[in-house]
């Protein structure tokens, strides 16, 4: 591969030559050990050669009475002498490239989607705490991923959500403010009880008295904390109860999956590519090509007239799986899918106990299974204390 390369860059000349009894000149080039890459014969006293540009001198040497023209060269020298015309025009183009490419990484405008003025403006001063501002170099994924997730620890009591997206040179920020309930509802006396039927794991109460112990059963609706507060069995005050109840929860999950398995999957490789566009080609900025991947495109410059755009691609390596599995293998697969199902539906701070196969059937072109999870699981809930009860 290296030597067909390097055979291609070689300068060499092609050239017409004419004359009487060609086939002798013909061997005395060869004679004198000049190359003869390519022969085409014109006609008997015609013909075009091929050789090295480093054996052109000698061919002039021994032409004698031949006429001999050149047609055409070929390698190095070739691209040197297309530079050389057409310098300026290529000049031009890789100077507007790289101004392109320049431009491209400004950012030009923030835009913050909210109704209320004062939080855009609250916003846009904190993105320009960190560097985030008009008119400065974007950000890479990972320091916007950085920047968003400083920005909600930091208002952790008044953002809910928040997302930056880039669009071509602009960043599009949108945010959901955190809901606090009024000091109405905060002072409303309640009791904490639980959300589903389940077996009480753990009880984190931070106001109110506990009045169900771990490993209790305990039905939908039933209190665990109090906002009743007791004293020799009665009443002496009513609160509002709060804390967390955590307990073991029951599932049946069913699941089918097909013999023939067919999955796109997405690698860990990603990178962001510069792409020219001129109809229905495409000229990417880059000398390390995915085979497949999965792209995310924002369009940088277009021409409303000519079909010619420049855009900025974020590609995601991706590789197709495609097996026909036995039916323990489309089993074992099922199962895995009924894991990930559960596991879909909990939060952070709750978890998969124990699961069982209860079910096993084998179809046609598929196999079906139920599966029976043990949940730790976040169960509070909460009940408002009618009435009032004045302390004795």
């Amino acid at each position: 591969m290296k030597n067909n390369f390097l055979n291609k860059m070689t300068n060499k000349i092609k050239l017409n030559i004419k004359g009487k009894n060609i086939e002798r000149f013909i061997k005395r080039l060869k004679s004198n050990n000049i190359d003869l890459l390519k022969i085409e014969k014109i006609k008997y006293n015609e013909i075009n050669i091929t050789v090295y540009k480093r054996d052109y001198e000698r061919i002039i040497e021994l032409k004698t009475v031949y006429d001999i023209n050149k047609l055409d060269i070929y390698g190095i020298i070739k691209i040197r002498e297309v530079i050389s015309i057409y310098k300026y025009i290529i000049a031009f183009i890789v100077l507007g490239v790289f101004i392109l490419i320049f431009l491209s990484n400004i950012i030009f405008n923030i835009e913050v989607i909210h109704t209320d003025s004062e939080v855009r403006q609250f916003l846009l001063k904190e993105l320009e705490n960190y560097g985030l501002k008009k008119y400065k170099f974007k950000k890479n994924y990972d320091e916007i991923q950085e920047i968003k997730n400083s920005i909600l620890e930091k208002y952790k009591d008044k953002i809910e959500w928040l997302e930056i997206e880039e669009s071509g040179t602009t960043y599009i920020v949108r945010l959901e403010e955190r809901i606090i309930p009024d000091n109405v509802l905060e002072n409303e006396k309640q009791n904490v009880v639980a959300g589903k039927s389940a077996i009480i794991k753990n009880i984190i109460a931070e106001n109110g008295e506990v009045v169900k112990n771990i490993n209790d059963y305990v039905e939908k609706g039933d209190i665990v904390i109090s906002g009743n507060i007791y004293l020799n069995k009665t009443v002496k005050d009513t609160i509002r109860a709060s804390g967390r109840i955590y307990g073991e929860v029951w599932y049946n999950v069913t699941v089918e999956y097909p013999y023939i398995y067919s999955e796109i999957k997405e690698k860990d490789n990603y990178q962001d590519v510069y792409v020219l566009k001129f109809l229905n080609k495409s000229l990417e900025l880059t000398f390390n090509r995915f085979k497949d991947k999965r792209v995310e495109e924002d369009i940088i410059l277009y021409h409303p007239i000519v079909p010619i755009s420049f855009v900025k691609q974020r590609q995601k390596e991706v590789e197709t799986i495609s097996l026909v599995l036995t039916s323990d293998e489309a089993k074992d697969k099922a199962i895995e899918e009924a894991i990930n199902k559960m596991n879909e539906k909990l939060d952070d701070d709750e978890k998969i106990l124990d699961y069982k196969l209860l079910k096993f059937d084998i179809k046609d072109d598929k196999v079906v299974l139920e599966m029976f999870f043990t949940v730790y699981e976040n169960i509070t809930s909460y009940s408002k204390i009618e009435g009032d009860n004045d302390v004795s």
